[in-house]
C-alpha cells in the first residue's frame, strides 16, 4: 500500500506538468477556442510541445458504427471541443479512415490532430500502409503515425528486424508524418524491449484504468520510463474495452461481474486516468450520447486526491475483479 501510494503521488506530480493552465499572463482565466468554438482542456504531448485536447475520438468505433452515426459523432466531437482523432489503417478494413476522409478532413483538417497506425512488420508494407491511410483520409500528412499494437517481445523484435523504425523515421523525414510513436496493450515487456532499442519514438499509447496497476501493469512498469523520456502518453482501454461492463472480448459488454456501476462510476474511472500523466484519453464512444457524457466529464475534471486515487485502485483489488477477468486483452 505504501509503495502504491508513493507511486501514484509521483505520477500525479508529473500530470501537473503537462496540463495547460487556463490563465493568461495577467492572471485572467480564459478558455482556449478556435473558429469552431471552445476547446476541451489542453495538455502537452510530451516533448513535442503540441497542445492537444485531453479527450480524443477513437477511430475503431467510428468504423464500426453506421455511416450517418459516424458523421454525427465527428460533428458532436468538434462542437464539444475535441480536436484529437485516433485511427488505424487496419480498422474495419479501412472504413474508419474513409469516414475521416468524408466527414472530418474536408471541413476540420486545419483544427484537427489526426493519428493513424500501421501493423506492418516490414518497411515496405509500412510505407504502403501510410500512403493508403493518406489517400483514404484525403490528407497530405498525418500528425501522429504509430507502430500498431506490439503483442510480445518476439513481435517487437520482428518489427525491429523488419526495419519498422526506419519506416517511421523516413515517413517523418518526408513530411508525410509530423510525429511518430508506438502502441501496445497485450504485454508491457514488448514496449520495454522496443524502447531499449531506440529513442526516436515520441509517444506511446497504452492501457490506463484503475484496475490496471494490479495486473501485468503498464502503469507500474512502463509509465515511469515514458515520463523520464518525456514521451507523450495516450490512454486507451480506460473502461477496459467492455471489461468494466462484464465483457470478455473487444467492444462488448457481458455477463461477468460489472465494475461499472457496482465498483465505481464512469466519472471516477475517467478521472483516475486523467489524474496520472496522460496527454489524451482516447474514448471509444459508440454514439453521440456516450461522447457527450465523456466530454462533460472532461470539462468538469478536477484532480483526484492521493487518497482517492489509492482507494479506487484498492477498491478494485479488494473486490477481486481485477486481472485477466477484466483486462482480457493482456497476455
Amino acid at each position: 500500500m505504501k509503495d502504491r501510494r508513493s507511486f501514484l503521488k509521483v505520477m500525479a506530480a508529473a500530470t501537473a506538468g503537462i496540463m495547460v493552465p487556463f490563465r493568461s499572463a495577467n492572471g485572467m482565466e480564459y478558455v482556449p477556442r478556435d473558429r469552431f468554438g471552445e476547446l476541451l482542456p489542453l495538455r502537452t504531448l510530451g516533448a513535442t510541445n503540441e497542445k492537444v485536447t485531453m479527450l480524443g475520438v477513437g477511430g475503431a468505433h467510428i468504423g464500426r458504427m453506421d455511416d450517418k452515426t459516424s458523421e454525427k459523432v465527428i460533428e458532436a466531437a468538434i462542437e464539444g471541443g475535441i480536436r484529437f482523432f485516433d485511427n488505424a489503417e487496419s480498422y474495419t478494413k479501412g472504413v474508419a479512415e474513409e469516414r475521416y476522409g468524408k466527414y472530418l478532413v474536408p471541413k476540420y483538417r486545419d483544427v484537427s490532430f489526426i493519428m493513424s497506425k500501421t501493423r506492418a512488420t516490414d518497411i515496405k508494407t509500412a510505407l504502403e500502409h501510410l500512403d493508403v491511410s493518406l489517400r483514404r483520409m484525403k490528407t497530405d500528412y498525418i500528425d501522429l503515425w504509430q507502430i500498431h499494437t506490439l503483442f510480445s517481445v518476439e513481435d517487437a523484435q520482428t518489427r525491429i528486424e523488419g526495419d519498422i523504425l526506419e519506416a517511421v523515421s523516413r515517413a517523418k523525414e518526408s513530411g508525410k508524418v509530423r510525429y511518430i510513436g508506438v502502441t501496445g496493450h497485450a504485454d508491457y515487456k514488448a514496449i520495454q524491449h522496443m524502447l531499449s532499442q531506440t529513442d526516436i519514438l515520441q509517444t506511446f499509447q497504452m492501457p490506463r484504468n484503475f484496475g490496471e496497476p494490479n495486473y501485468k501493469s503498464y502503469i507500474n512498469n512502463v509509465l515511469p520510463m515514458l515520463v523520464e523520456r518525456k514521451m507523450g502518453v495516450l490512454a486507451m482501454k480506460t473502461l477496459s474495452n467492455g471489461g468494466f461492463f462484464g465483457g470478455t472480448r473487444h467492444f462488448e459488454a457481458g455477463v461477468d461481474p460489472r465494475i461499472i456501476p457496482e465498483i465505481a462510476s464512469i466519472e471516477e474511472a475517467l478521472s483516475f486516468v486523467w489524474a496520472l500523466p496522460v496527454s489524451v484519453l482516447i474514448t471509444g464512444a459508440a454514439d453521440v450520447d456516450m461522447l457527450k457524457e465523456k466530454m462533460a466529464i472532461a470539462r468538469s475534471f478536477k484532480a483526484m486526491t492521493e487518497e482517492d486515487r489509492t482507494e479506487l485502485v484498492t477498491r478494485m483489488a479488494d473486490a477481486g475483479l481485477d486481472g485477466k477477468k477484466v483486462e482480457f486483452y493482456k497476455k
